[in-house]
């Protein structure tokens, strides 16, 4: 079956981060449409937005179907041009900011870049620093520095923790550190020495073995350590460790990088440290 070809465009007068978040969790409902992706952050001025409203007729003409604009565009003046354009328009901000400002009976701010910006210093300095804590507590760096941490991840190598603990890190301000579980590990059921004292803060990642078959495949082929019988092994045996251990653990098979974050969260009790 054909997939039906359109065109999506994601406008703001700032980096356009929520526009294309809140416009790309619309889409993944609809199926069987490939989509064409064009990003338009700080779209501020008359002539860029003529400029885009070329662009959007453009695409029209070539699809065959008016393009889909999302927008979280503040000025009147940017908004009128883009309305010109052969498009169905989705404007965040038009849909939602009446109400509101309807239930607490007042306008809104209409400042760019809020959401975004650094005027919230503390929790701007809280993501910057749970980013450094996870870089310099990757791949069990600086163990002895693990009783700083709000978690520490561990599992056997290319299991998924360094871009867990990056998003933790980066969405969350939660300070991440890691731990591979190595083959050395594998001649007793005991926990590592230097994880003991950090007992509590140890979450479990596991996945199928020919999923880590597949991901190690790609990082050192037709290795030793990329075999499906090593993969097998090593996913039985930490999974066992983890049980005996009573350590929680997620499977992440089948979950992206965001859905293991938000369910660590969930089941360690952890609160996100930004935007307080």
């Amino acid at each position: 079956m054909t997939k039906q070809k359109r065109t999506v465009f994601y406008l703001s007068d700032g980096t356009g981060i929520t526009a294309e978040t809140l416009g790309h969790s619309l889409l993944t409902q609809f199926d069987g449409i490939e989509w064409q992706t064009v990003n338009v952050p700080f779209l501020d001025d008359i002539e860029k937005a003529r400029i885009v409203l070329s662009q959007i007729n453009r695409a029209a003409e070539q699809d065959g179907h008016r393009p889909l604009v999302f927008s979280t565009l503040l000025k009147p003046e940017i908004l009128q041009v883009i309305k010109q354009a052969n498009c169905r328009e989705f404007d965040f901000f038009e849909t939602f900011i009446r109400s509101i400002e309807e239930e607490l009976s007042q306008p809104f701010a209409r400042i760019t870049g809020r959401s975004h910006g650094v005027q919230h210093h503390l929790s701007y300095f809280k993501r910057i620093a749970a980013i450094n804590y996870v870089l310099a507590h990757d791949d069990g760096v600086n163990p002895k520095n693990f009783a700083d941490a709000d978690i520490v991840l561990i599992g056997v190598s290319r299991s998924g923790k360094t871009p867990t603990c990056l998003y933790l890190g980066l969405q969350y301000g939660i300070a991440a550190a890691n731990y591979p579980l190595t083959q050395e590990d594998m001649s007793t059921l005991q926990l590592p020495k230097v994880l003991e004292n950090v007992r509590s803060k140890l979450f479990g990642l596991t996945l199928s073995a020919t999923q880590l078959h597949f991901i190690r495949q790609e990082r050192r082929p037709n290795s030793q350590y990329a075999t499906l019988t090593q993969c097998q092994q090593e996913i039985q045996w930490q999974e066992s460790l983890f049980r005996i251990c009573n350590i929680p653990y997620l499977d992440t098979t089948h979950i992206s990088i965001e859905e293991i974050s938000a369910t660590i969260l969930n089941r360690c009790g952890l609160k996100r440290q930004l935007y307080g």
